[in-house]
């Protein structure tokens, strides 16, 4: 149900409710308004959660964009490492024994 939907349905609920005897009036307008008050603190933490997922995508994209970027720069030493000799299976370590 959308926003405006609820606000009409509510409404309409509010009108029948003043139509019924003043003793059940105050118990069924209570649960009205209990009704009126989860709705708002639903939507607020939808909200919320919307936030914290738009939040979360943005910073997966960081993080595969990052990844990215560090499989790109370790492709480029790897050669630059291959192109000055070094051959990662003797024994030596990036900085060689020279």
């Amino acid at each position: 149900m959308d926003e405006k939907t609820f606000q009409e349905k509510l409404a309409e609920l509010t009108r029948d409710i003043d139509e019924l005897p003043t003793k059940d009036q105050s118990r069924i307008k209570d649960l009205a308004e209990q009704a009126r008050q989860r709705h708002e603190k639903m939507k607020s933490i939808i909200t919320s959660l919307t936030e914290s997922m738009d939040y979360l995508r943005l910073s997966v994209k960081y993080l595969i964009f990052d990844l990215e970027a560090t499989r790109r720069e370790n492709r480029y030493l790897r050669k630059l490492l291959e192109s000055r000799g070094y051959n990662g299976n003797n024994g030596q370590g990036i900085e060689g024994g020279d």
